[in-house]
């Protein structure tokens, strides 16, 4: 067996007996959904970081940045500019109202169950998603590096991950995440730099990479830009990558994991520092890549990242695979882990009133189902653009978090605004997407009828046709409006005087009313 294999092996097995380790402390549902509210600023700053540095923010944008330039390295502020938004407006408002999932803003707000289940639909399309790339990307590492078949590489992926967030619970992420964090900022820079030093020098680099793209007939001013991709799409990337963030259920969890309220901000913001630097290291390392092998090279998923380093030598490959699989788990874990909280608390019926243990078994079985289901659909799925298919799933986010900003700073927001802006908003973008996707071939150019229509739309609005601009506009119309015509009945007092009781002084701070 090969050094590269015997790194990852053991990097793999490590990270399944710490989780096995752990599993002592989590006595509770309290211990495993929110670490028992005992994380400092470093850990809750790693935990959170690693949340946002899995398969977008490495092989995605070292992927994209490959295939379009540096213009995806927007990803690294967008990063920054998420957590810093969520630790400045909302995780303390979250702990306030002790949430696990942030559709119980709804149930607090208004007794709503159908928004509460609305907005955990909307989350879970980003983290089935995310949830599914994470064992295909393990699985193709594991099948590539020791020739294991694909199946069986996607398996012990999904078996890693299952275990771990079983065992380990929230607090367990954050400890690895430590790791995590360091290993894939440390170690892909390090590859980066004896990549680079071995081609020559940046300056060696720099002429490389003109030459590929001369090679494949690419715009090289435009490659090089940082906004190459047209303002469009980075304004679409901000949508999709930052304002979707405060309903990301995982940071309810964390919000509430901190060992004092005064962690929040320092720790998000030392988070949104550490996830921003990740992006920055992949796409240098797809500059790299690009220069080696060309902007058409059609390297996908992680080797888009590995292949420079594998290359190389079998111990830097190694180190390039750990830092692959690093950003896999450091995401992978703790998503599942909200996945499983939000399920339970969302969607079946009953749960508030299930005993601690009941709780934490029904977390636990939910955790290995909807584990095991995703690892099945990505041994069954082909997988190609990581960064956009997480984008989109982020997109599907931005409505509920248009949604909670209103009612937590603004008290007119009636129940029947949030619900209908939250469907308006989902239902838009995802018809979006799927016209754009069914409608986008030459051969609709003639054919008549809505495909000819919406062909002709799409071409004319180009990259501002994106999701995700129907995701943010029609809840940030539809909730005010619908409020303002169907306001809050007498009744809803009652909610609304304990909700923005318990909000207390961040909300008098900031109300709009």
């Amino acid at each position: 067996m090969s050094i590269t294999a015997i790194v990852i092996l053991l990097y793999l097995g490590l990270f399944a007996a710490v989780g096995f380790y752990l599993n002592r402390r989590n006595a509770s549902a309290s211990d495993w959904a929110i670490g028992g509210g005992t994380l400092g600023i470093g850990m809750l700053a790693a935990g959170v970081a690693g949340t946002r540095i899995g398969g977008a923010g490495t092989y995605g944008v070292a992927g994209d940045v490959i295939a379009e330039g540096l213009g995806h390295l927007w990803y690294s502020v967008n990063s920054f500019a998420a957590l810093v938004l969520v630790g400045l407006f909302f995780v303390i408002p979250y702990r306030k109202l002790k949430l696990v999932s942030v559709g119980q803003v709804f149930d607090q707000r208004f007794g709503s169950f159908r928004c509460q289940w609305l907005t955990s639909l909307c989350v879970q399309a980003e983290y089935l998603v995310v949830n599914i790339i994470e064992p295909y990307v393990i699985g193709s590492i594991i099948s590539g590096v020791t020739g294991l078949p694909f199946v069986v590489g996607v398996l012990l992926g999904g078996f890693v991950i299952i275990s771990f967030t079983v065992t380990g619970g929230l607090k367990g992420t954050a400890i690895t995440n430590v790791v995590h964090c360091s290993v894939i900022i440390f170690g892909l820079a390090l590859v980066g730099y004896i990549a680079m030093q071995n081609m020559g020098g940046w300056s060696e680099v720099s002429a490389q990479a003109s030459a590929m793209l001369a090679e494949s007939n690419q715009d090289e001013v435009k490659w090089w830009s940082f906004t190459g991709i047209g303002w469009a799409t980075i304004i679409a990337l901000f949508i999709s990558a930052t304002i979707h963030t405060p309903a990301a259920s995982i940071y309810a969890n964390y919000a509430s994991s901190a060992a004092k309220e005064e962690y929040l901000i320092p720790g998000f913001f030392l988070a949104g520092v550490i996830a921003a630097l990740m992006p920055l290291v992949a796409g240098f390392i797809g500059i790299l890549t690009m220069a080696t092998y060309g902007a058409e090279s059609g390297l996908s998923s992680y080797l888009n990242i590995a292949q420079l380093a594998i290359d190389t030598g079998p111990i830097l490959g190694g180190i390039a695979l750990a830092a692959v699989l690093a950003a896999v788990i450091s995401s992978g874990a703790p998503i599942l882990l909200a996945s499983a909280t939000m399920f339970v608390n969302d969607w079946v019926p009953g749960s508030k009133n299930f005993d601690d243990e009941k709780k934490l078994r029904a977390y636990k079985i939910v955790t290995v189902v909807y584990g095991s289901v995703a690892a099945i659909i990505a041994w069954l799925g082909n997988i190609t653009s990581v960064l956009q298919l997480v984008l989109l799933g982020f997109a599907m986010v931005v409505p509920p978090a248009i949604a909670v900003a209103f009612v937590f700073y603004w008290k007119r927001t009636s129940e029947k605004a949030a619900f209908y802006g939250m469907a308006a908003g989902f239902s838009g973008g995802l018809a979006s997407w799927l016209f754009n996707a069914l409608f986008d071939g030459p051969e609709n150019a003639n054919a008549g009828g809505f495909a000819q229509w919406w062909y002709e739309l799409i071409n004319y609005l180009g990259e501002w046709r994106d999701p995700s601009f129907l995701t943010l506009f029609l809840p940030l119309i539809l909730i005010p409006t619908i409020s303002i015509l169907f306001p809050n009945k007498e009744e809803d007092q009652e909610y609304s005087d304990s909700f923005y009781k318990k909000l207390g002084r961040i909300q008098r701070n900031f109300s709009w009313s």
